[in-house]
């Protein structure tokens, strides 16, 4: 069965209705590891004076041509189109994409790994965007497309958080799985009233975890930020 009609557009719909209504609801989010958490649709709809230190940092670093990658609602792209910037937005919600293309952004709808040809000054992962790697076994590949996507002199701008304290104990010891690849490998599901997506690997990533990875296919990841786990990267050509 095709997947696009196995599965609802969660995202995309509550993007939909909650920009038609502006009635708060919750995006849920199904982990296989632990508890559901949820998305409440007001962050996906905040201006810049709402964001996150980390968030914001990351806008007043971009520059020049940009990608964003994961947009969303478009809320980061309206900002720096804003400020004069050239904008790209990729999603794999055609949902989201209508929204974007309907409020004056360039959006395709797209899946990050097939997006090719063109190059950019700054490419925009927020919001976690890394974890489109999925798995740690895939950050290098993530990164060498990414690269293949920068313009020389390009910046990477990404923030994930290191989740390990999700498996610390009181006394500060660790239980991880030991047949697990990597403890911030997650698999999630999303849903929004009765639309319901698929199941897909989403990828959390310690800071020198990747520095390592950046180094190995010839790029530099400097961390600008960091609050508790979660920390901003700007990675650049080496």
């Amino acid at each position: 069965m095709d997947q696009e009609k196995k599965f609802g557009d969660p995202i995309g719909v509550a993007i939909q209705e909650y920009a038609k209504t502006r009635k708060p609801d919750d995006i849920i989010v199904s982990s296989d590891i632990c508890d559901d958490d949820i998305i409440p649709l007001e962050v996906l709809f905040r201006n810049y004076d709402e964001m996150p230190e980390i968030e914001q940092t990351a806008l007043d670093r971009a520059s020049g041509k940009v990608l964003d990658v994961g947009a969303g609602a478009g809320i980061h792209a309206v900002y720096l189109q804003d400020q004069g910037m050239d904008v790209t937005c990729i999603e794999i919600s055609q949902g989201a994409v209508d929204y974007l293309n309907a409020n004056g952004l360039k959006a395709q709808r797209v899946n990050f790994f097939s997006f090719k040809d063109q190059q950019f000054d700054t490419i925009l992962m927020l919001m976690n965007g890394i974890g489109i790697a999925g798995k740690l076994s895939n950050l290098e590949t993530t990164l060498t497309h990414a690269k293949s996507l920068l313009k020389p002199g390009g910046k990477i701008l990404c923030d994930s958080s290191d989740i390990r304290y999700l498996y610390e104990d009181e006394d500060g010891s660790l239980w991880i799985d030991l047949n697990t690849e990597y403890y911030g490998n997650f698999r999630f599901q999303m849903k929004y009233k009765k639309e319901k997506g698929p199941w897909f690997d989403w990828l959390y990533v310690d800071f020198d975890t990747l520095f390592q990875a950046a180094k190995n296919v010839g790029l530099k990841a400097q961390r600008v930020v960091e609050i508790e786990d979660h920390f901003l990267a700007e990675i650049t050509l080496s």
